[in-house]
């Protein structure tokens, strides 16, 4: 196998970043699997910087994003994850504070709802502690499971709770 020269890489790595947003530690996995010296890789990082090819604020946004809509991830999970993924704290918060309350709720709804048809329990407070639990899994605050739970559990329509928060 031919080794890959740093113009090469940057290439490849500009590509990569063009198709999604990527974080530093992303591009950073494909470099050193290429197996450039450490120096080759700051270069070319810094390069992908200078050039908007990444940007982890633009990143952490689209990834809190995705992760909520599309895999229905609470804060506390979406946080854990930027942070595995070394996102510093500053644009970790901003991008989580940056989620609507509205839509946080209402996709814990829809999944506290769904997970509730498939529940099965001894009694109400069993299959109650099942889906905080579950929620908690999905990194949802406590807080927010209970209120969400106690709705559910009280058969207030959702239209309803809309309507009191205002």
């Amino acid at each position: 196998m031919k080794e890959i020269t740093e113009p090469e890489m940057l290439r490849r790595a500009a590509t990569y970043c063009s198709t999604a947003e990527r974080c530093i530690q992303d591009v950073q996995k494909k470099i050193d699997a290429a197996g450039l010296p450490e120096d080759a890789a700051e270069r070319i990082i810094a390069r992908l910087l200078e050039e908007r090819f990444i940007d982890e604020s633009r990143y952490a946004r689209f990834f809190v994003n995705d992760k909520l809509r599309f895999n229905k991830w609470g804060r506390v999970k979406i946080a854990y994850e930027l942070y595995k993924k070394n996102i510093p704290a500053h644009i970790r918060e901003e991008a989580i504070a940056a989620i609507d309350e509205d839509e946080y709720r209402s996709v814990l709804l829809d999944l506290l709802e769904s997970k509730k048809k498939s529940t099965k329990g001894k009694d109400k407070r069993d299959i109650f502690n099942k889906l905080l639990r579950f929620a908690a899994g999905r990194g949802f605050e406590s807080r927010i499971a209970l209120d969400c739970l106690s709705q559910l559990s009280h058969g207030t329509d959702r239209e309803d709770y809309a309507d009191d928060m205002e």
